[in-house]
């Protein structure tokens, strides 16, 4: 999710405009997430590069769905919302989907950093410090502390993340620098035929939706750059394939470390975080590159919490009319982080199947929706910018958002192939 330092700078008027390269690392930021952990173990089946050639299809039809939503917010006024441009375009029960849709994925994704984050806490601990924290004990600690954060306000979340992501940037070039070097191409390149793979691409699809999830940037971004068309699309394309880029590199990281069927073992542990980390680690990976992935999971973990659940934190006050006293904040609280703390607490490793869920709902929002809110403005003879392709592109990426959605669906079922 995007860094809510960012959030803050794009939500202040009369500001200077920023740059194509400004805009793009917020795209990057949107998209990027704690989420990313999930997908070495969703695409496992696929494996390297039948992973990377469906990634390559989702990047497509994600970045196109975000240019279907800057083809709508460029027919409002500068400043409009993701909820305005829902409600002006899709009407009030579009709006009502729209944004139960997006308060249901903060509520998962939450639940879903809270089980990662306990996850890699109960791994790092362990050797440190000695002390062997149950999995219901981590999560509750977890979602104590960094809740008290999002409660203090968006100052603390501002300065608590802006050292996190200047953490996470040296140790992630650190720790990939060292797995990208002790690649093993036996493990990369394992000799597996299409008709191995292909029953497990389905699965897959959801996980690798969600990993490229930039559309709630769109309308920032449209504003951070003073509705311009051109460059909020050079912005995107640009962000997207830093983002295309970046996943690439951690799916060569884990898949030329780790055999294939190392991944059976992970999975049926929980495919946790934790899991996966340890499992790196008992490959022969250098001490110190295991220490700095720990704290880049650590890092990455915490920054995607506390910007999903501050945006959580503020529309549950807005929704319910709570105002920043003390007790206006508890009460925000207790209905922003007891249920998905409770929920982390009594199903501890629930990562991959929160993730899962994440991927059924943002479909909603992040490719239906913007695709049905262009149409509706060329239906009406709404003039201004228009995404290439005609109809024909826009029919191809709402039938892919309702087979990324049937297929979640599906997988959450267990009616889906899966590794392992």
């Amino acid at each position: 999710m995007s860094d809510t330092a960012v959030t803050e700078i794009l939500a202040t008027p009369g500001e200077k405009r920023g740059s194509v390269l400004g805009g793009a690392v917020i795209v990057a930021g949107t998209a990027i997430g704690a989420g990313m952990f999930s997908l070495p173990v969703a695409t496992s089946g696929l494996w390297f590069g039948y992973s990377i050639a469906l990634m390559l299809v989702v990047w497509y039809c994600m970045y196109s769905a975000s240019l279907y939503l800057l083809e709508a917010n460029m027919r409002l006024p500068l400043g409009a919302s993701f909820d305005s441009i829902a409600e002006a375009t899709i009407g009030p029960v579009g709006r009502i989907i729209n944004g139960a849709s997006v308060a249901f994925l903060c509520y998962i994704l939450t639940y879903a950093y809270i089980s990662g984050g306990s996850s890699i806490i109960s791994y790092s601990l362990a050797p440190v410090v000695g002390v062997s924290l149950t999995p219901p004990v981590a999560s509750f600690i977890f979602a104590v502390v960094l809740s008290a954060i999002v409660v203090t306000g968006t100052w603390a979340v501002d300065r608590v993340s802006t050292a996190l992501v200047g953490g996470m940037v040296i140790t992630f070039l650190w720790s990939i620098s060292g797995l990208v070097g002790n690649v093993s191409t036996a493990n990369l390149v394992p000799g597996l035929s299409f008709t191995e793979v292909f029953p497990y691409s389905f699965g897959a699809l959801g996980f690798l939706t969600v990993s490229f999830g930039m559309q709630t940037a769109v309308p920032s971004l449209t504003r951070y750059l003073g509705k311009e068309s051109g460059k909020v699309r050079l912005a995107l394309l640009i962000g997207s394939l830093l983002a295309l880029g970046f996943y690439i590199l951690w799916q060569l990281s884990f898949f030329g470390n780790l055999p294939r069927s190392a991944f059976v073992g992970i999975i049926s542990a929980g495919g946790n975080i934790g899991n996966m980390i340890e499992a790196l680690a008992s490959s022969g990976l250098s001490v110190n590159i295991s220490s700095v992935l720990q704290w880049f999971a650590n890092m990455a973990v915490a920054s995607s919490f506390l910007g999903v659940s501050l945006c959580l934190f503020d529309y549950v006050a807005d929704l319910f009319g709570f105002d920043s006293s003390f007790v206006g904040r508890l009460k925000t609280a207790a209905i922003t982080f007891i249920p998905p703390t409770l929920l982390g607490v009594f199903a501890p490793n629930g990562f991959i199947t929160a993730i899962g869920f994440a991927g059924l709902v943002l479909v909603v929002f992040c490719i239906l929706a913007p695709v049905m809110m262009a149409w509706v403005g060329r239906r009406r003879g709404d003039g201004g910018y228009q995404v290439s392709g005609g109809t024909l592109r826009m029919g191809l990426i709402f039938l892919f958002g309702i087979a990324a959605m049937v297929l979640a669906g599906l997988d959450l079922l267990g009616l889906l192939p899966k590794f392992g």
